[in-house]
């Protein structure tokens, strides 16, 4: 079975950065990638920041954080990441982008190395198809915030072989992380139930139904919900939820699984939610306050 000891992570947004984080602390090397430096360096400050964060409610100490921030290494081309046993992408959720990354890629990476998607609902099967090593590729889809979630959702692709499997299932093991394998069809088990509903609260708002606040505490004091759907949209992005429907609708030529016309004006707009300060909520003053 491949030793995973160095790993490489493309993308230093918000899953990258966690997954870079949970990977430092567990003890492996990370080689951190990013287009500019200063999308490099908010990462770093992220990370630090939630380390920080840790050591204050004791969930870690001091040393291990210090231990993990020395674990981190950047690199703002796709060479520095040469020599790493497992590289996991975590680019925008748009196929063309990463299979240009994964083109890229593999023209650097030596031959024995592993490749994995952080894909929340596109096909590992044809993201492996456009690489020299369909065999080592695998679908790893972490939980926002990686930090504090439990799961990893482990996909095959059609070519993925057995060692490539174990390898990825010892290398969440060491994060600290549960396992829950899907088959690979579109959005994989948790986003195939999660952003329809998110989807319908949508519609929900967009008929009228009823208003964001109204939605969103009646699924919280409902259901128990820790947020409500359309704060959870938010906190996702916009643009990340209407591409994981459009996946679900293409994929699976279902009519139930129409992205709301509301989620495409919200996008259209630039309105993607907490990362643009406005989507279901306006996050520019000093609480949320409803849009519509």
């Amino acid at each position: 079975m491949a030793q995973i000891n160095k790993l490489g992570v493309i993308g230093a947004g918000q899953m990258g950065n966690g997954i870079a984080h949970v990977a430092a602390l567990a003890g492996l090397d990370v080689v951190l990638n990013d287009v500019t430096s200063d999308r490099l360096k908010s990462g770093m400050a992220t990370i630090n920041g939630n380390l920080t964060r840790q050591v204050a409610k004791k969930v870690i100490s001091d040393e291990a954080r210090s231990k993990a921030l020395n674990h981190i290494s950047l690199a703002d081309s796709l060479d520095g990441l040469a020599d790493c046993d497992l590289v996991i992408e975590t680019a925008i959720e748009k196929e063309d982008v990463k299979r240009k990354i994964f083109h890229d890629l593999c023209a650097v990476l030596k031959p024995e190395a592993l490749i994995a998607s952080n894909t929340s609902s596109i096909s590992i099967t044809r993201l492996a198809a456009c690489t020299d090593r369909p065999e080592r590729f695998i679908g790893l889809h972490f939980m926002n915030p990686v930090p504090l979630m439990e799961l990893v959702e482990l996909i095959r692709g059609i070519a993925t072989d057995d060692t490539t499997f174990e390898a990825a299932k010892e290398f969440v093991g060491r994060l600290g992380k549960q396992i829950a394998v899907s088959e690979d069809f579109p959005a994989f088990i948790v986003n195939r139930i999660l952003l329809p509903m998110i989807n319908e609260a949508i519609y929900t708002l967009y008929e009228g139904v009823g208003n964001v606040e109204a939605i969103d505490a009646a699924m919280k004091l409902g259901a128990h919900h820790p947020m409500g759907p359309l704060e959870l949209a938010d906190f996702i992005g916009l643009d990340t939820c209407l591409s994981i429907m459009q996946v679900l609708h293409e994929g699976l030529a279902d009519s139930k699984y129409r992205p709301c016309p509301l989620l495409v004006k919200y996008v259209e707009a630039g309105w993607l939610g907490r990362k643009t300060q406005r989507g279901f909520y306006d996050y520019r003053g000093p609480k949320p306050v409803p849009t519509r």
